[in-house]
């Protein structure tokens, strides 16, 4: 299914000199911001990439067959699972080697030939990465990620080129504050937490969420300034990752574009007329993927001039089709139903009902009489109590 795209024909440039984001000039919206969205797609492309970085892994394959362990055959009401041999201990005649005894190996040990890498098609991958630069440029999406984009002042932000030169991580936070993305530093600050599992013991102690996501065109010091910053990432213009558009396969990644980098994406991607002058695939250039419904609306095709002029009118003396109701529910409708096949229930129904209340009066009648006499009780041996 496709998302909701971006609709601006422009996109403003910010400074970050003043005390307060100020919009020096306008750039026109690069042709991948209204490539469709595709969460599926960017979900699959993002699960077996991810896979690419496994690191092979399996069991010793001696672990658990190391008793020297032998069946004792048939006639020994037993079952015919390897026994530790020899005497004189509590280990000797138990079970081994298999995956239901107690030390034995584990069924189906792992190896190290296992399939671990995914090969991903090109143009898929590109695709995938379309949709997800696409999706940085919606706010709503970007914030139903979890992103704190509430003080910033445009999405997608791009910034002044003169950020790329900043060297200072003081500066960088300085910056960051200026446009109101700090509020998603501080939401990563607040959100570390050691790591359940045994992963604490192999050098992945904590977790933490993902902040904003650096975009740039040239390195001029900017990876140095913003690298420390807790929930921080950068990404060259010419080497985007899906990975870092889209952790967990979710798009909606708070991105902030520098000025040539955001200059940059048409001559990558290409625009909706042009294709890509760099992302050549066996000699053909890559171009974006339109979306299969221009207009998404459906009722208001239908509903429209050009589609009821030529829909045909309604047959007539065609019989609609008899919808077969459960008489047994508790609906109107049902009780229509009810009627026809049983057109004696209404009055079993009043009958019952009356049956029902008359029980309830004598239920009541008979509580009060037990009631009345109860309280007879209660005086008489009051009165007892008095005179003696």
């Amino acid at each position: 299914r496709n998302l909701c795209q971006m609709s601006r024909p422009t996109v403003s440039v910010y400074s970050g000199e003043g005390a307060a984001p100020a919009a020096d000039k306008s750039l026109a919206l690069p042709g991948v911001f209204l490539a469709p969205i595709r969460p599926d797609v960017v979900h699959f492309v993002h699960s077996q990439m991810s896979m690419n970085k496994r690191q092979p892994y399996c069991v010793n394959k001696y672990a658990g067959k190391t008793p020297s362990a032998a069946s004792w055959g048939t006639g020994r009401a037993v079952s015919r699972i390897p026994r530790v041999q020899g005497g004189g201990t509590h280990r000797s005649g138990q079970g081994a080697f298999g995956n239901m005894c107690r030390g034995g190996r584990m069924f189906a040990p792992t190896k190290t030939w296992r399939k671990w890498h995914r090969k991903v098609n090109v143009t898929q991958k590109r695709y995938a990465v379309a949709s997800a630069v696409a999706a940085t440029g919606v706010p709503a999406l970007v914030m139903a990620r979890g992103h704190r984009i509430e003080s910033t002042p445009e999405g997608p932000l791009v910034i002044s080129s003169s950020a790329e030169q900043l060297t200072k991580t003081s500066a960088a936070v300085k910056l960051l504050k200026t446009f109101g993305a700090y509020e998603d530093v501080e939401k990563v600050l607040s959100s570390k937490t050691m790591r359940a599992g045994k992963g604490k013991m192999r050098n992945r102690r904590f977790v933490q969420r993902r902040g904003p996501l650096i975009i740039y065109g040239n390195d001029g010091g900017l990876t140095r300034a913003f690298r420390n910053i807790p929930g921080v990432e950068l990404a060259s213009v010419s080497s985007l990752n899906l990975l870092q558009l889209a952790p967990g396969g979710h798009v909606g990644r708070f991105c902030i574009w520098t000025e040539s980098a955001f200059e940059q994406l048409d001559s990558i991607f290409g625009t909706t007329d042009t294709p890509s002058s760099t992302k050549v695939h066996n000699g053909n250039p890559y171009r974006l993927p339109r979306a299969m419904m221009t207009n998404s609306d459906l009722s208001r095709i239908i509903n429209s001039d050009e589609v009821q002029s030529v829909v045909e009118a309604p047959k007539e003396g065609s019989k609609p089709a008899v919808a077969k109701v459960n008489p047994l529910k508790g609906t109107s409708v049902a009780k229509e139903a009810m009627a026809v096949l049983n057109p004696a229930m209404p009055e079993l129904k009043k009958k019952r009902a009356a049956e029902q209340k008359k029980a309830e009066g004598k239920k009541a009648k008979k509580a009060k009489i037990s009631k009345d006499v109860s309280a007879g009780k209660k005086a008489f041996y009051k009165s007892m109590v008095a005179q003696e």
